[in-house]
């Protein structure tokens, strides 16, 4: 009898420990949502409204919605600017002349054969455990639904010292020749909550390879309080264009300091990346634009033949503390998906 009980004590407790992660379809909605602990982290949100799938929202280790609500969910204090920024995604302006990294709703119709969109082409699969997986195919189309590249994407979801990881790995395939022309958006992209964004009290302006201008109103509100800071030790709005392993960006939210590191991958091209982040709240890495970082001094137009593919990995720390993240904890975790 006693063997009977411990054997019902002990399988509910090691079932639960190889389902840390857990990914669940949605009933309602084209989303798999993604829990830690059974808290909720993030959705891998994909429906047909949208020119490209993305993780959103996502939370913090306490609860906190680290990404933007606007467009889909907007928010008190919300920005309302780039509606193409939506939670973390991975596009580029540039392929083949296609613009992948603006296009949205708010482009109007006559305009949309100038932008691409990022289509599925299988339904995503996924497995909950001590790590939680999902991986996913689609197409990079042109307004006519002619392929340009294929892409196979795998997430990792996972926690290691209290700190929530996102590991992405993403493989493009050209179906033709696929040139990405140097260009300033791209490439793996993350939209933060109001709380993230730096203060600034001048309102700036913002131009895109179509000569399309958008202004950053400066903040109204004592809200904003993030701050980057990179692996050199360049902090604040000096991140941006700037090359560097990993970059943090990190702010009070309620009572605890939230943060954020984006790791880039040893074996991507153009290691370490530069910085194409934003005190706004854009939060991106743009390995293949060179020309505008370095005002013309170097250029990168990288080129797939017809078959060649190209493949990126990026690692996400998201935590909750009551100081920001530590430079050990962060290279600790760069060495180990460094090794990857």
């Amino acid at each position: 009898m006693k063997k009977t009980i411990l054997g019902l004590l002990i399988l509910p407790l090691f079932a639960s420990a190889q389902n840390k992660v857990e990914l669940k379809k949605d009933k309602n909605s084209p989303n798999i949502n993604v829990t830690i602990n059974k808290k909720t982290f993030t959705s891998f949100f994909f429906p047909d409204t949208l020119d490209k799938p993305v993780l959103y929202p996502i939370s913090a280790p306490d609860g906190n919605l680290i990404t933007r609500g606007f467009p889909l969910a907007p928010k008190e204090g919300d920005a309302t600017d780039h509606p193409h920024h939506i939670g973390l995604w991975l596009n580029y302006e540039n392929v083949n002349g296609l613009d992948f990294w603006n296009n949205s709703f708010a482009i109007p119709k006559e305009k949309k054969s100038q932008y691409g969109s990022i289509k599925m082409t299988t339904a995503p699969s996924f497995k909950s455990g001590n790590e939680g997986s999902l991986s996913y195919g689609a197409n990079w189309v042109n307004s006519s639904n002619e392929v340009l590249l294929n892409e196979n994407t795998s997430f990792t979801f996972s926690e290691q010292s209290h700190v929530w990881i996102i590991d992405r790995t993403t493989t493009l395939t050209a179906q033709r020749e696929v040139k990405f022309t140097d260009a300033k958006d791209g490439f793996l992209g993350l939209r933060v909550a109001h709380e993230l964004q730096l203060p600034t009290k001048e309102t700036k302006k913002y131009t895109d390879d179509k000569g399309i201008v958008t202004t950053i109103v400066a903040n109204k509100d004592a809200v904003a309080n993030g701050n980057y800071i990179n692996s050199n030790g360049i902090q604040g709005e000096d991140v941006w264009s700037k090359k560097a392993p990993w970059c943090m960006l990190y702010g009070k939210m309620g009572m605890d300091t939230i943060s954020i590191a984006i790791l880039d991958h040893p074996k991507n091209i153009g290691y370490p990346t530069n910085w194409h982040a934003r005190g706004y709240g854009l939060f991106a890495a743009n390995p293949l634009g060179e020309k505008i970082f370095t005002n013309g001094k170097a250029e990168r137009n990288l080129v797939l033949q017809k078959g060649a593919s190209v493949t990126f990995k990026y690692r996400i720390l998201i935590a909750a503390d009551k100081t920001q993240l530590s430079t050990k904890v962060i290279e600790q975790l760069q060495k180990s998906f460094g090794s990857k």
